[in-house]
């Protein structure tokens, strides 16, 4: 899943990406580095971020939605937002996922668009439910199982509204309302996630815990990412949220055929 954020504050992209041809560029770009899915955002969740008008949020997505699912040789396209009306005219115009970061907490009636769409969802964990002051003081009685109790909740709650338990995605929100030593033991726990019983999405690509650990601004978290990476991929995840799509896709790439034992080019894997 490749990040695509057209906008002019996100942490490591803020302003590349404003204008719809650089963006529709990109993601062909990311598409051409084996990216199956493109995250379209137009709204930052970094800590501190402010939030963005639902006008102004439609203006900077939409026209580079339409654009990237236009095309049938395209990745998927995947919709960033915790906005009803976003998500709706996303899905309008050919995003095939909605990716909310709330968990379907700040717009509940997006589960039945989600339901009625035939769209799959991704629903991440974040502590509160305000980017602003996530990162505040982060605390956790234990975190992986505050994190999964939380991620089953909000699956019952998308079935129970109508959607399919198969078009839902889990994503335990690496750095969203956690400490360095919390992102940590999810990851070395993230089985005790997957075990839920769907798909689980990871998003470490160049997070401020990584440069904690390493010294590197956001720019110099390639090889921390990929370590990261393919920690996760170790104990189940099976989607990675990242911006840097070639160096991603190679490493899992040799991960995968490290743990199968065996390296094969046929589609089946």
């Amino acid at each position: 899943m490749g990040v695509l954020n057209v906008t002019p504050d996100s942490f490591s992209d803020g302003g590349l990406y404003l204008d719809t041809d650089a963006a529709v560029a990109h993601a062909h770009a990311m598409a051409a580095d084996g990216a199956a899915i493109v995250d379209v955002g137009g709204e930052s969740t970094r800590p501190g971020a402010e939030p963005v008008a639902e006008d102004e949020e439609l203006a900077r997505v939409i026209p580079v939605v339409e654009r990237i699912a236009a095309s049938a040789a395209e990745p998927r396209v995947s919709i960033d937002t915790r906005k009803l009306a976003v998500a709706e005219a996303a899905v309008q115009a050919g995003a095939r996922i909605v990716n909310d970061v709330s968990a379907f907490r700040s717009a509940p009636e997006m589960a039945g668009l989600v339901a009625g769409s035939g769209a799959t969802c991704c629903l991440m964990h974040m502590l509160g439910d305000d980017p602003r002051t996530m990162q505040a003081d982060p605390r956790y009685d234990d975190v992986v199982s505050d994190v999964r109790s939380f991620l089953e909740e909000r699956l019952a709650f998308a079935v129970s509204e109508g959607v399919p338990e198969e078009r839902v995605w889990l994503d335990p929100g690496i750095g969203f309302g956690k400490t360095i030593d919390h992102n940590l033991e999810l990851l070395r726990r993230l089985d005790e996630i997957v075990a839920i019983g769907r798909p689980v999405v990871i998003g470490a690509s160049r997070k401020s815990f990584l440069g904690r650990i390493t010294g590197r601004d956001e720019h110099g978290r390639l090889a921390a990412t990929v370590a990261a990476n393919v920690v996760a991929f170790e104990r189940g995840a099976s989607i990675f949220r990242v911006h840097d799509v070639r160096e991603a896709v190679d490493s899992l790439k040799v991960a995968a055929a490290t743990f199968a034992g065996r390296w094969t080019t046929s589609p089946s894997g």
